[in-house]
């Protein structure tokens, strides 16, 4: 058995390279899991299930299509001899073909946030076969595979994908969008812009987090050198700085566009401020000085606000997760920018740069607006008007992402023990716990007592209809206006009436307890003193058929 010492000094430096590059790969691979949380937060609750299938889909297809086509389509466009080498290449060959694949699953993946909600799941599939076979491929040719773009000046420099995985996902985002057209109801007809918010800020503040763990491995990662020292021993350090301030000053850039707009600090615009900022570093991180981060990342996030308002109500294009002001136009800042912020020494030139987001911009709307548009004139890239109404999730998938609302562990008889017999067990009992008459008479009359309330009174409610003895409820979400005045809401900045307020319909039908108990149970349960309680109504119940017995009145219920 060897020791360290009679070991190939190469070959561990080999071997912990190998390492490095596999947990930082697993780092970007985990990063799909916050794509899929940010996606799914900014889109409405019946399409939730729709973006978290395509995100699982981009990873599942375009990884296979990457291997057998993409990474070598790339080799080919760069240069290189020997294309698909690496489907035989052994552990090295195999190991760098990973790294490479999950930059390019990156890029897949940021498309579907752009057409989220209407595009058909057998369009985004195909464009995803596509984009990792030759789209993809053709640009990392051009550029990291040592084809045309690098012959410019001191050639294109891009070091972890600011442009190349970012801005060219970015760009493809919004022109697949554009091709698609809008959501329903996203725009009037004089033009004006309708807010669909999404549906949760929980998912698209906690897929933002995820992101920007996984993005260390995506900076990082690339500065895979631990043998080395030096320039390159510092370039890692350098690295993680400027990782971590561009981070940083994106959030704040973007908090602060946005307060100066509306007067208020939108999380949505902080949370995608933070991934644009990392975007804006992403092209330069290693040959930048820690106040070019803070100069790239704090633009990168401030011009959010004002590129999606341009492209929501000038473009009138529908850009559903912004995936081109948070990828796009980030990318091309940070690709652009870098020639004034670069460490001394370092060659790097505006016309390298501006030639290769050029190219890499022409070549991406083309080929995306090929496709989309061959798949549109087919009929086959938007859903059905009628699928759109009624979610992608069913229309698509055939499933509910949210078959039920309310506190799960709040049980119908509010957790109490109705016996009074001294005994353990309780005892739920639909005719309020009362005994029926056997002798055939049936005076009771029936009536049903409907409350509609607050959402978050429920479990007060359901206990207070137990406690006097009649269990037995229906809930059923509904939203509605009264006298609740409306109110304000904000997304990405913009204001929209909420004038529809989110209720529970409770409805309990009693014969032997009587309707006004019941009804004063519910207003003493539900009762908040603030405008937006609600009301309560009793009406009465011609007959009531039991399905199982087939008894019918009093009995039945």
């Amino acid at each position: 058995m060897l020791t360290p010492l009679q070991m190939d000094p190469s070959a561990i430096t080999s071997g912990v390279n190998n390492a490095w590059i596999l947990l930082v790969s697993f780092l970007i691979f985990f990063m799909h899991a916050g794509f899929a949380m940010l996606e799914a937060g900014q889109v409405r609750s019946k399409n939730v299930a729709n973006q978290l299938t395509k995100n699982m889909l981009t990873w599942s297809v375009g990884v296979l299509v990457y291997f057998l086509i993409g990474a070598g389509v790339s080799t080919i466009v760069g240069g290189g001899s020997n294309p698909f080498g690496y489907i035989t290449g052994g552990s090295a060959g195999w190991i760098g073909w990973f790294y490479g694949a999950v930059f390019a699953m990156t890029a897949a993946t940021i498309v579907s946030g752009a057409v989220a909600g209407r595009a058909k799941l057998r369009a985004y599939v195909t464009y995803t076969i596509l984009l990792s076979a030759i789209i993809y491929p053709v640009v990392t040719g051009l550029t990291w595979a040592g084809g045309f773009l690098t012959t410019i000046g001191p050639g294109f420099q891009d070091f972890a994908g600011g442009m190349i995985v970012h801005g060219m996902g970015g760009i493809a985002g919004l022109t697949a969008a554009w091709v698609l057209g809008p959501r329903m109801d996203r725009y009037n007809d004089d033009g004006s812009v309708n807010i669909i918010p999404g549906h949760s800020l929980t998912f698209a503040v906690l897929g933002t987090l995820i992101l920007c763990f996984g993005w260390f491995g995506f900076n990082v990662g690339t500065s895979a050198v631990f043998a080395d020292s030096g320039a390159l021993s510092d370039q890692l350090g350098r690295v993680v700085l400027t990782t971590t301030m561009g981070m940083a000053a994106g959030a704040i850039g973007a908090g602060a566009a946005a307060l100066a707009k509306t007067g208020k600090v939108d999380t949505l615009y902080v949370a995608n401020g933070m991934l644009a900022g990392l975007v804006g570093i992403t092209s330069n991180t290693n040959a930048i000085t820690w106040i070019g981060a803070l100069v790239i990342g704090g633009a990168a996030g401030a011009q959010l606000p004002i590129v999606f308002e341009f492209i929501e109500k000038r473009l009138k294009i529908d850009d559903v997760c912004a995936v081109f002001p948070v990828h796009g136009s980030a990318g091309v800042l940070g690709a652009v920018l870098f020639p004034l912020f670069a460490v001394p020494g370092y060659s790097v030139s505006f016309v390298g740069q501006l030639a290769g987001v050029v190219v890499i911009a022409v070549w991406t709307i083309v080929a995306t607006a090929l496709v989309f548009g061959v798949l549109k004139a087919a009929g086959q890239a938007r859903v059905s008007e009628e699928h759109e109404r009624e979610g992608l999730d069913v229309a698509e998938h055939g499933v509910n992402t949210y078959p039920e609302f309310g506190e799960p562990d709040v049980v119908a008889d509010g957790g109490d023990n109705l016996r009074t017999d001294g005994g353990d067990d309780p005892e739920i009992r639909t005719d309020g716990g009362r005994d029926v008459r056997t002798d055939g008479g049936d005076d009771r009359d029936i009536k049903m007592v409907v409350a509609m309330l607050r959402p978050e009174k429920l479990g007060d409610v359901k206990q207070a209809i137990a406690e006097v003895g009649a269990p037995s409820i229906t809930v059923t979400n509904v939203s509605g206006r009264g006298s609740q005045p409306a109110k304000k809401g904000q997304w990405r900045g913009e204001e929209y009436t909420v004038d529809l307020h989110q209720k529970v319909k409770v409805e309990c039908v009693v014969a032997d307890v009587p309707a006004e108990d019941v009804a004063e149970a519910i207003r003493e349960g539900a009762n908040t003193g603030e405008p937006g309680d609600g009301k309560i109504f009793i009406m009465p119940v011609d007959n009531a058929i039991q399905v199982r017995t087939g008894k019918e009145g009093s009995d039945a219920v």
